[in-house]
């Protein structure tokens, strides 16, 4: 019986993904699953901004390329980091049940962004984090800290900044939710599209692939992450892009809140974040998407004029 291969990054994030789904996989048929290892430009590029290397797809181009040339049958990704468009003969067959979607503030001497000193310095090399920082509290300082988790931690231990944003799905996979000391959430604070999702990408035209996977595929939230990811890709968002889109469905109820934050370039002047929020019947999850870049987008040109 041919094992079922699964494309993997090295880092120790992407291997708890991985390890996981291989898990799963293991309930549901009796193939055996290997992880294939791959390093990929992303990892590897750690000296740069992800937006000076080509964004966050040099994540998966690796990965994508051993399922095109046959190498792998899955590759395993973080959602939040897969492109709107993807090659045309892959598809993302299966999202995982999503894990916490917030942002986490670390920090070793103070209890949120608030508490923070004037002018400390918080590690973070995303823009939609970034911008959202600054315009709480201006007077901080961004560092653009790159790397696996762990390699991120080491920043703060040693002392380079006072606090860390990271997402606290991963800090939780990695069994380091102790490091966690405060959450950031809606609506003061908002999430990257899926983030805490993990997905499952194969071959398009591979049915069996597709027929497997479609048991692992959380179902019930499926309208919420595609309705998040709907939003990236109406405003053309990438990892230049300081963007942050959440979709939460209200309890006892059959209706969703979308909320939204788009900030502006930075190079063009005093960088602007408009907020936006949406409200509608679940069933409507894909017209609440397209509202709420309409929202933001035109919130961002008014700022921009102004």
């Amino acid at each position: 019986m041919n094992p079922i291969t699964i494309a993997t990054r090295r880092s120790p994030l992407a291997l708890w993904q991985s390890e996981h789904c291989a898990a799963l996989l293991a309930t549901i048929t009796e193939q055996p699953v290997q992880l294939l290892e791959l390093s990929t430009r992303g990892d590897e590029l750690l000296d740069r901004s992800l937006a000076a290397i080509g964004g966050k797809g040099l994540f998966l181009k690796e990965l994508e390329q051993a399922l095109l040339d046959g190498r792998a049958d899955l590759a395993v990704h973080s959602m939040k980091d897969v492109p709107a468009e993807m090659h045309p003969d892959l598809c993302l067959a299966a999202n995982l049940p999503r894990a916490t979607p917030w942002d986490a503030f670390v920090s070793r001497d103070y209890a949120d962004l608030d508490s923070l000193p004037q002018g400390a310095i918080v590690g973070t090399s995303s823009p939609r984090r970034q911008i959202q920082v600054l315009q709480r509290r201006p007077d901080l300082t961004c560092l653009p800290v790159r790397g696996n988790v762990q390699t991120r931690l080491k920043r703060l231990d040693d002392g380079d900044c006072q606090a860390l944003l990271l997402a606290c799905a991963g800090l939780e996979r990695l069994g380091l939710d102790d490091r966690i000391t405060s959450v950031l959430q809606t609506p003061d604070w908002v999430p990257a599209a899926a983030q805490g999702v993990v997905t499952v990408q194969c071959r398009r035209h591979d049915q069996a692939m597709r027929a497997l996977l479609d048991q692992l595929h959380d179902a019930a939230n499926a309208d919420l992450i595609s309705a998040e990811r709907r939003v990236i890709e109406l405003l053309q968002g990438d990892c230049h892009t300081p963007l942050g889109v959440y979709a939460e469905a209200l309890p006892a109820s059959n209706e969703v809140v979308m909320h939204g934050v788009l900030g502006s370039d930075p190079e063009q002047g005093t960088p602007r974040l408009a907020h936006a929020q949406v409200k509608g019947a679940r069933t409507a999850a894909p017209k609440l998407a397209e509202a709420l870049a309409e929202q933001l987008a035109g919130f961002l040109r008014l700022h921009q004029s102004n």
